[in-house]
């Protein structure tokens, strides 16, 4: 079997009969899983290769992940395997959709639901023309700071390994693109957000942020990946369906360029 990249913007294919893939254990290929909450990428990443493994693959098969989410989101995971995770960089690069739920009126050391909310003093709910007003400044190419728990590298250290360890580390802002930011729904204290951004983007950091210009704080309570460039929840199988079926049943050959 051959990973193979399309020349045309078309939706990903699947094999239409067993012709393409008989194996359990593809030479290369694209799996979009469905990602559940409270489980790692990292994780998922290793029990496909538990899968794999037991359908025969060598113990030095290659499974990476083409964009992590955080164990507290959910959704489209898209993992390359194979010979395909020769294409993780580039891959990595796919526009992103997100849903997000961002709770104002307080802030969270974590910027999400991890932390500990700290009501913001004196609160008061902004309008829907704020929030409106607010949202245009958070759409184009902007500098964004990571979360203080993050896997960012400071001086050689994950940024989270020194927030655990109870130190504030700078964090340089980076460069950073949102192609889409609309508002879904507002309903005090809660926002529902819908968004296309770039590679590196930060939705925690983006719920913090809407909250300090709003004078209201803000952190995220739940966020779902819906789209990492071709591939959607609609594409994506659960790890457990997975596991029943076999690799190959849900394997994508053929990924737009």
């Amino acid at each position: 079997m051959v990973f193979t990249v399309a020349d045309d913007s078309s939706q990903p294919t699947r094999p239409v009969d067993g012709s393409a893939a008989t194996a359990d254990v593809p030479d290369a290929g694209v799996l979009v899983i469905d990602k559940p909450l409270g489980v790692s990428s990292a994780r998922i990443v290793a029990r496909v290769k538990g899968i794999a493994r037991s359908a025969g693959a060598a113990k030095r098969y290659k499974v990476g992940h083409a964009g992590t989410l955080d164990p507290a989101a959910t959704g489209v995971l898209v993992l390359l395997l194979g010979k395909a995770t020769k294409q993780c960089e580039r891959m990595m690069g796919l526009p992103k959709t997100y849903r997000t739920t961002v709770r104002l009126g307080a802030t969270t050391p974590t910027d999400d639901a991890e932390g500990e909310p700290t009501p913001w003093p004196d609160a008061m709910p902004p309008t829907l023309q704020d929030i409106h007003g607010v949202l245009t400044r958070f759409t184009g190419t902007f500098e964004q700071t990571p979360p203080q728990f993050s896997a960012v590298k400071v001086g050689g250290r994950r940024a989270y390994a020194a927030a655990r360890s109870g130190e504030t580390v700078e964090i340089e802002p980076k460069t950073v693109r949102c192609d889409r930011l609309e508002l879904v729904r507002y309903d005090w204290p809660d926002l529902v957000l819908e968004m296309d951004t770039g590679r590196g983007f930060y939705v925690r950091s983006l719920a913090r942020d809407l909250g300090t210009v709003l004078n209201v704080g803000g952190y995220l309570t739940a966020l779902r990946r819906t789209a990492a460039g071709p591939f959607s929840v609609d594409n994506a199988v659960d790890i457990e369906t997975l596991d029943r079926d076999g690799i190959s049943a849900h394997l994508f050959h053929e990924v737009p360029a």
